[in-house]
């Protein structure tokens, strides 16, 4: 197959381009050319701006196309109005906060999302992001119709993550000592390795698949406790785990909670609660998690271990836990 990326050289667009390049497939990247790291598949690459430059890919036709970075619906409409007759089936990532936030565990791909803003807003943040990704989605299937899949991701993990979410976890976990560990141990946690994700995409778009799925793991159910286990198990430091509450963290934390301790919502159960039975009946495979955090370390050393964007600094961090082993009564 002819396929065009839009985005493709970061994280969930990359995986995608080595999975299919390794399967075999002919592929075009449409990016700015501002990232174009080393280790990528030898494809064509048309370097512009989807704001300013979709009259680049003018003239040439593809069997799929997929968008990895669409956050406004205007950028959606103006990149299908280009393409909707250039590609057979178009394919977007969308992401599970489409959502509310107060939605139950055991949400699937038809329970209700949340209500679109203003579709002229363009700055993304807590409030944005989700209303303008249910938007996003809206307007790629008033283009495309039957020929558009959507894509509905929870948290991604793996090598290449430009968050630095979960490598701030799987680092600190490598790094022995007392490890602050956000409770409840027990809380439910859904993660999902890019790799995975990207195959499972492929999959679908070499089935000439429509519709939606919403794409979270693993198979079966994760734990907070069983994730930082594991990372200190890989990590083989000697790292000791020392739990705090929900209670503790905001109080001490307040807003700073959000980047300080990320991908942690315990009061929004929701969130950690895709049921994505439908995804996996269609072939969505999980790789061990051991695996991923492994895999990750190991990237995350080979690029210099960089200062992260997400996550405790280690002198806030024994501040932290300072004032929590302090306390008369716990």
């Amino acid at each position: 197959m002819r396929i065009l990326v839009i985005g493709g050289t970061q994280f969930v667009g990359r995986a995608f381009v080595d999975e299919a390049a390794h399967r075999g497939h002919e592929l075009t990247l449409f990016h700015r050319g501002t990232t174009e790291p080393e280790g990528l598949p030898d494809v064509e690459h048309v370097h512009g701006d989807r704001n300013s430059d979709l009259g680049l890919l003018k003239g040439s036709t593809w069997d799929a196309a997929l968008d990895t970075n669409a956050y406004f619906p205007r950028a959606v409409r103006e990149l299908a109005g280009v393409l909707v007759d250039s590609v057979e089936r178009f394919t977007l990532v969308s992401t599970i906060s489409v959502y509310p936030l107060n939605s139950p565990p055991g949400i699937t791909e038809e329970s209700p999302l949340r209500p679109v803003l203003d579709t002229d807003i363009e700055v993304v943040d807590g409030e944005t992001y989700g209303p303008l990704k249910v938007a996003c989605e809206n307007e790629a299937r008033s283009t495309f119709g039957d020929r558009c899949l959507v894509i509905r991701p929870g948290y991604i993990i793996g090598p290449n993550d430009p968050t630095d979410r979960f490598t701030f976890y799987v680092r600190r976990a490598a790094a022995g000592g007392e490890m602050l560990a956000p409770g409840p141990p027990e809380a439910s946690v859904q993660l999902i390795d890019a790799r995975d994700l990207a195959a499972f995409m492929l999959d679908r778009v070499e089935a000439a698949d429509k519709g939606t799925y919403g794409v979270a793991g693993p198979a079966a159910p994760l734990t907070m406790r069983k994730v930082l286990e594991t990372a200190t198990t890989v990590g083989d430091a000697g790292t000791n785990l020392t739990w705090v509450t929900p209670k503790f963290i905001n109080e001490q934390l307040g807003h700073e909670r959000w980047s300080l301790i990320p991908m942690w919502h315990p009061e929004v159960p929701g969130m950690s609660g895709f049921n994505a039975s439908k995804a996996r009946a269609a072939g969505l495979r999980f790789r061990p998690l051991a695996e991923t955090i492994a895999d990750l370390l190991a990237w995350d050393r080979g690029r210099g271990s960089p200062q992260l964007k997400a996550g405790l600094i280690f002198e806030r961090e024994r501040e932290l836990l300072r004032d929590w082993n302090d306390q008369p009564s716990r």
